[in-house]
């Protein structure tokens, strides 16, 4: 069993636990301050990096309440737009129909005095032509032909009569 053991097992133990404690003296001196630095260092940018996540996630959450409110007042807006839309064209229409109806009238009025003036131009024309008749069949009836002068006088006659009998 000395194999595995050796003699002096008490003296390795005290030289191994003086260089232990030399070492961790020599790291606590030297390596450990940079070490726990170097960790502290780690440890603040991880916290940075929470803090900055956390400052970024708050601010996307606020953009995100902007945006809402921002397409709820466009949709507000759009539905304002789309109504005026509708009531400037009812309005339009509104005006045409009453245009057309202006304008319907307007032919109308105009069509009866066109036809008040072509049946005053029929009639005085009919008047001129019954004359005409009338001095003919009288000069037939005569069995002569009557002059213009004749035909005045004849005319200036009848009239008169008509007048006389008209004021019985």
């Amino acid at each position: 069993m000395e194999v595995i053991l050796p003699k002096d097992m008490l003296l390795e133990v005290i030289v191994a636990l003086v260089s232990f404690l030399v070492l961790f003296g020599v790291l606590g001196k030297f390596a450990f301050p940079s070490i726990i630095k170097m960790l502290d260092e780690r440890s603040d940018k991880i916290r940075e990096s929470l803090e900055k996540a956390e400052d970024t996630r708050i601010e996307a959450e606020r953009m995100l309440e902007d945006y809402k409110t921002q397409m709820a007042e466009a949709r507000q807006e759009s539905a304002k737009v789309i109504e005026q839309g509708r009531k400037v064209a009812e309005t339009m229409k509104a005006e045409i129909v009453a245009k057309a109806a202006e304008e319907s009238a307007a032919l109308l009025a105009k069509a009866r005095e066109e036809i008040g003036a072509e049946k005053r131009a029929a009639m005085a024309e009919l008047q001129a032509s019954v004359a005409d008749l009338s001095v003919a069949v009288a000069g037939k009836l005569i069995g002569s032909t009557l002059s213009v002068k004749d035909h005045e006088k004849l005319i200036e006659q009848f009239v008169a009569e008509v007048g006389s009998l008209n004021g019985n």
